[in-house]
């Protein structure tokens, strides 16, 4: 890429960082930063942390955890149908939830895959590190937990505000999913889903 001569372009620097909202679980924060061509902008996004992370530059704790789970009697993999207040509508995910403070990743995965699903966590095969799904509106990040679980599913969220249905996916199950324009993914889901859709493995 090629640009205009006499422009200097710099790192890009963070001023201030404010907070808008005031609510429990997650704010909407505005930030103040110059861009490359020294502007001065204004940028806003929602943050599960206070402060945010870009203030306090604690990247290396994830907000929550995505429980990818194998489940090992049926050969096949645990997705969930749940009802998202923002789609109004149904969302296809994995069992996923909010790391609780002083909780590890791997207890999280425990808990939440139980509560959401009924099923039991056997063994985990691997933690990915803090990854973000949609940086340009929020800080979230989340650690993606590949496991092997047992047992049978339950409505564990029946007494919660949560709608949320287990289902288990064969890979053939999974590519036709895949190919469907009609029902809504999330993105981290429908990745992996493509994936054991060809090779039936996570």
């Amino acid at each position: 890429m090629q640009h205009s001569e006499g422009q200097k372009n710099q790192p890009i620097e963070i001023l201030t960082v404010g907070r808008i909202t005031n609510e429990k679980f997650v704010n909407l924060y505005e930030m103040r930063y110059r861009d490359k061509i020294g502007r001065e902008k204004t940028w806003s996004y929602a943050s599960r942390s206070d402060p945010p992370k870009a203030e306090t530059g604690r990247f290396d704790a994830p907000d929550a955890v995505v429980i990818v789970a194998f489940h090992e009697t049926s050969g096949r993999l645990v997705i969930i149908k749940e009802f998202r207040i923002p789609l109004a509508g149904w969302l296809y995910g994995f069992p996923a939830g909010l790391v609780d403070e002083g909780e590890s990743i791997e207890a999280c995965a425990e808990r939440e895959l139980y509560e959401e699903t009924g099923l039991a966590l056997a063994r985990i095969r691997r933690v990915s590190p803090p990854i973000y799904s949609s940086s340009g509106l929020t800080d979230e990040s989340v650690a993606m937990v590949y496991a092997d679980c047992v047992g049978t599913p339950s409505d564990h969220a029946a007494g919660s505000a949560e709608d949320i249905e287990a289902v288990f996916v064969s890979a053939a199950d999974a590519r036709d999913l895949c190919a469907r324009r009609d029902i809504a993914f999330d993105v981290k889901t429908w990745l992996v889903l493509e994936a054991f859709g060809v090779s039936g493995k996570i």
